[in-house]
């Protein structure tokens, strides 16, 4: 937002401790007792994002639409990382909250263009349901109506006549030197060889947010690249109101160097039906030097993850090491890890412990529930593909 402009006012603390367990509350209280402000409703919705493509048009949107439509996509590619089961949880609970609808576009065509499961669709079809199987349990806000989940497939066979022309039309106002610079939506890169349908995917995918009408993409900052393009076809065509774009922040993997998880490397991240026992091991294992806040995945779980969560991260240590120590804000966190009087040895038990705590609905739902258990057993048994 610009300086010119006044900034809103901040939030109450009820809005301030918006977590999972607390929004659940805070959806029935809140919106219920008073009608949330525009500003209020800005402050919520802004904190999903890392980058927020305008500030300025957002708090308009907020303050004239009552009922936004966020826009989230996802290839169904292989398991759930814990940053796609538990942050899209935290971030569409945010949005519904505040007001929101939420789209969730299970991108089943689009795996197939990116030849994920080998570019089976029925074994994608399966993956699919079995990440829905997992936000069920997790506790993303189903039972409000605001949030649903869309198979593109079904939903551009069934207006095929409004998505295809939309699709053709951003090609051919676009040169493929700048179709190539959104592969990075795909996980891929500019010096890739890529097939056909890989070049067609960045056209599909912008025209995805004008099929959808969304108001706001909410996806993670390496979807910034076709968000942008969206924005500059709306300056193609003349269209005034431009799609929102609120970029949440992408968790690196678990081990040194690792800018993002890969589902290839099981390793670096923590997946929602991991047992307590190889969440334990993972992070035992993950990297998490001494005094070193900078690039240290297992604080990054924290500030993203189990603050969010909880509101709160419980280091249980001895007394000769401190004693037990409660933290609220990762500021604090940090100038204890970085001082040294928070040790790796201590926090890591601690997170393992938060982590087991948000994971452990999801493994009753898939030990318990017989359609959940026979999904996970089929996604396991197939192979990740690229």
């Amino acid at each position: 937002m610009s300086s010119s402009e006044q900034a809103p006012p901040p939030p109450s603390e009820e809005l301030n401790s918006l977590s999972v367990n607390s929004g659940t509350e805070l959806n029935a209280s809140a919106s219920n007792s008073r009608e949330l402000t525009p500003e209020e409703k800005f402050r919520i919705v802004r904190s999903v994002g890392e980058e927020c493509i305008q500030e300025d048009e957002l708090l308009n949107l907020l303050t004239k639409k009552p009922q936004p439509i966020c826009y989230d996509g996802f290839e169904p590619s292989g398991r759930m990382h814990i940053a796609q089961g538990v942050m899209k949880t935290i971030n569409v609970n945010k949005l519904t909250s505040a007001g929101c609808k939420v789209k969730i576009w299970i991108a089943d065509w689009f795996a197939q263009l990116n030849n994920k499961m080998g570019g089976d669709l029925k074994k994608i079809r399966v993956v699919g349901e079995y990440l829905i199987e997992i936000w069920k349990s997790v506790g993303m806000d189903l039972e409000s109506g605001n949030v649903e989940f869309l198979w593109s497939s079904d939903e551009i066979n069934s207006r095929a006549a409004e998505y295809w022309p939309l699709v053709m039309d951003i090609a051919r106002r676009n040169k493929v030197p700048r179709i190539m610079r959104c592969v990075q939506i795909m996980g891929r890169s500019e010096k890739d060889e890529l097939t056909a349908a890989q070049i067609l995917y960045p056209c599909m995918q912008c025209a995805d947010i004008f099929f959808l009408k969304a108001d706001i993409c909410q996806l993670g900052t390496d979807q910034r690249k076709v968000n942008m393009l969206a924005r500059e076809y709306c300056d193609d065509i003349k269209r005034k109101n431009k799609p929102i774009i609120l970029s949440h922040h992408m968790l690196p993997g678990l081990q040194e160097g690792q800018e993002k998880m890969s589902k290839s490397d099981p390793s670096s991240a923590i997946y929602m039906e991991d047992s307590e026992g190889e969440v334990n091991v993972k992070i035992k294992k993950a990297f998490c030097p001494p005094k070193v806040v900078e690039n240290n995945p297992c604080l990054e779980y924290i500030k993203y993850i189990v603050l969010p969560w909880f509101n709160e991260f419980k280091v249980e240590r001895a007394p000769q090491n401190g004693g037990d120590k409660t933290f609220t804000t990762i500021e604090d966190l940090e100038a204890d890890y970085a001082s040294g009087a928070l040790h790796p040895g201590d926090l890591k038990p601690s997170l393992s412990k938060a982590l087991n705590k948000i994971l452990q609905p999801v493994r009753d739902h898939f030990a318990n529930n017989a359609k959940a258990k026979d999904l996970v057993k089929r996604v396991k048994s197939y192979q990740v593909t690229r």
